[in-house]
């Protein structure tokens, strides 16, 4: 699947420790306080219409919302795929139709403009892959209902499952749900079964930035949707210090991206700086030809990145055979 839609590039507050922290903005204070919405396993009861205004503020809110019938008058455009392909991945953008959302630009790296949100007139706002402050939730729910991850979920870090499952129940589409789920996951089943290999190998997604590296962990795609194939997390990842989705990995500690396939891009770099860098270069994962390294530019990339079902399926479909590849390649 191809197209001719150029993709954004990702700007550097893709990463949770360059973004800005979530602040309030200014809104209109009043005593309503609606219902919040966080639990998957609890039944979602929120009184909304037929036809429900959504307001999609979380990362990839928009497109899952989408994706089940229900199209936002509003998206907080995180990836900057802008107006072109209305602020979702130009694989779910033809969903639309003839309508067209609203973006809010990401240029206030996650602050949210409470009084702009509460004159969409939303009926419901999801904010499930964002930043845990309560403060945040509180000042949405006087607006109205409000959709988030469960408690405890590290920053933007909800597995794509538990995103979409939240999603469809808020809007009282859990059948639709379970569907969009069993329709990605039946494609994964499909590949690991294409490739037992994948079973128990380690497994590193990561990603060059101005001066450091970084690996992504356990509630974003970029490593859940690997490990659904059977890989594992490299133990070394896993005693770096976690930023919600991310671990920052420092010059002295590039080795604990050398892993037995892994896949490596960039963030705000070009992608010659990867392609030319010494310490990567010296690990044996890309020696021996087991990495994947992709620009972040790369429409791969862009649906990890995006962590959607639709997104998922197209990016595993693209991927299957460079990892099959890569797999073969470990001794």
């Amino acid at each position: 699947m191809m197209f001719a839609h150029r993709f954004p590039r990702l700007i550097g507050f893709a990463v949770l420790l360059v973004l800005a922290l979530v602040t309030a903005g200014c809104i209109q204070s009043d005593t309503t306080e609606n219902a919040v919405y966080s639990d998957p396993s609890a039944e979602a009861d929120l009184g909304l219409p037929d036809a429900p205004r959504v307001v999609a503020l979380g990362w990839s809110d928009g497109e899952i919302s989408l994706t089940l019938g229900v199209k936002p008058v509003a998206i907080y455009d995180w990836m900057s795929f802008g107006a072109e392909s209305k602020g979702v991945g130009p694989w779910a953008a033809d969903m639309f139709g003839t309508d067209s959302p609203t973006l809010i630009s990401a240029s206030s790296g996650g602050e949210f403009n409470y009084q702009q949100i509460k004159e969409f007139s939303p009926d419901l706002i999801l904010n499930v892959r964002g930043k845990a402050d309560s403060k945040v939730t509180d000042s949405l729910k006087q607006i109205a209902p409000v959709v988030t991850a469960p408690a405890g979920t590290p920053d933007y870090a909800v597995n794509w499952k538990v995103q979409t499952q939240l999603i469809a129940n808020a809007l009282g589409k859990s059948g639709e749900g379970d569907a969009l789920i069993k329709q990605t996951t039946d494609v994964q089943d499909t590949i690991r079964s294409r490739h037992p290999d994948f079973a128990g190998k380690t497994f590193v997604w990561g990603a060059k930035y101005g001066e450091a590296y970084g690996a992504y962990l356990p509630g974003d795609a970029r490593f859940d949707t690997f490990a659904e194939l059977g890989f594992v997390q490299y133990p070394p990842v896993a005693s770096l210090q976690a930023q919600g989705f991310f671990a920052a990995v420092p010059v002295e500690k590039v080795s604990s991206l050398n892993s037995q396939v892994a896949v490596f891009t960039t963030i705000g770099l070009p992608f010659s700086t990867l392609q030319n860098d010494p310490l990567i270069n010296s690990l044996s994962v890309t020696r021996d030809g087991r990495a994947i390294e992709l620009p972040e530019t790369d429409p791969i990339v862009q649906a990890m990145a995006a962590g959607t079902p639709v997104s998922l399926e197209y990016a595993l479909e693209q991927i299957e055979p460079r990892l099959a590849a890569a797999t073969e390649k470990v001794s």
